[in-house]
């Protein structure tokens, strides 16, 4: 799990397979036997997505493409909020694109990111790259809404100069195969590094949050995912933190936290750490878990009904995740957006 898996849409080669120990919860080539035919071009979608709300400047791919047809978006953005958009409007094909962002030495970026669909049975594939120079910022905020029936792989690669702060909040709600990966170098040099995660599954949804952390010089990294899962839904936790030699002064934490509301619903957690230098601070923590039955009676005995009472715990486990989103238009669209889908949920 040390570097990403590079998958060409149109080479069966490239696809994993659970032997791959990376991809060993989430068959890619099971669900994906044979190149996927390309999606059709379509008109670029009018601006906007979830963040519509939010002032910013905006890129968006339709069916995998730039208005000007190209499949790669190559950004430098300056300071301020900008969408990035990966809208989907095809049946049974697919599309990939790759998208390389720097960020310039003080600048400070908020990246709206979001892939949306009204197609179906589609195969999606993103890389992205994100380059941080010195004392750069960026908090990078994902929403994956996609139809049970798409896979949908998101990957990105993030290169930190010193002095640089990566804040990153994903929110995934599943496909028949949806993945997000990070792969992160932290230099250490004063970089500071915050990547949490947050999936909300039903039905037979299948979502995937796998990142990769290696420290190279000592410095702070904070990680928590949460996840509530129900119906015949699966969700995967990978999260792998590498310490290396000479990466003395590494302060890392991670924690997976996971509500079960179904018998039939699974989660898959391998939290890791792999320490190679002495004087460190690492931890992590993994619980897999239904609903507290104290806490669920209390709040019936002060007259809440049934489902009222498991939306208000569900809604306060996740909350951490959305408390910490650092920008608050974000967070205030964010907040809702998940409460709705948890009223679903339970």
């Amino acid at each position: 799990m040390s570097a990403p898996f590079r998958i060409d849409l149109r080479d069966v080669s490239t696809f994993p397979t659970r032997r791959d120990e990376a991809w060993r919860w989430s068959d890619f080539r099971r669900v994906v036997s044979s190149p996927a035919a390309p999606a059709p071009e379509i008109a670029a979608p009018e601006p906007g997505g979830p963040f519509a709300a939010i002032e910013a400047s905006e890129t968006a791919f339709a069916n995998g493409r730039l208005p000007d047809g190209d499949a790669t978006a190559y950004l430098t953005l300056d300071g301020g909020v900008h969408r990035l958009r990966f809208v989907t409007q095809a049946d049974a094909s697919g599309w990939q694109a790759g998208v390389r962002i720097l960020v310039p030495d003080g600048a400070s970026v908020v990246l709206l990111e979001t892939y949306e669909s009204s197609g179906g049975a589609y195969v999606a594939n993103a890389a992205l790259t994100f380059h941080l120079e010195d004392g750069a910022s960026l908090e990078r905020i994902v929403l994956m809404d996609e139809p049970a029936d798409a896979v949908s792989v998101s990957t990105a690669t993030v290169e930190l100069k010193p002095g640089a702060r990566f804040a990153q909040t994903v929110v995934a709600t599943g496909a028949r195969l949806q993945r997000h990966e990070t792969h992160l170098e932290h230099p250490g040099q004063g970089v500071e590094v915050r990547m949490d995660g947050l999936y909300l599954l039903d039905g037979s949804r299948h979502a995937d949050l796998t990142t990769v952390l290696t420290h190279t010089g000592g410095g702070e990294t904070r990680q928590m995912c949460k996840g509530v899962v129900t119906g015949q839904a699966r969700a995967v936790f990978q999260g792998k933190i590498e310490v290396r030699p000479g990466a003395d002064g590494t302060d890392a934490r991670m924690r997976h936290d996971a509500l079960l509301l179904s018998d039939r619903a699974e989660v898959d957690a391998k939290p890791e750490l792999e320490i190679y230098a002495d004087d460190v601070q690492c931890a992590h923590g993994n619980t897999v878990g239904a609903l507290d039955d104290e806490a669920l009676f209390y709040i019936r005995s002060r007259g809440v009904p049934e489902v009222e009472a498991k939306i208000l715990l569900t809604q306060a486990f996740v909350g951490e995740v959305v408390d910490r989103i650092g920008f608050e238009p974000a967070r205030e669209i964010v907040g809702p957006w998940v409460a709705q889908r948890l009223e679903a949920l339970v």
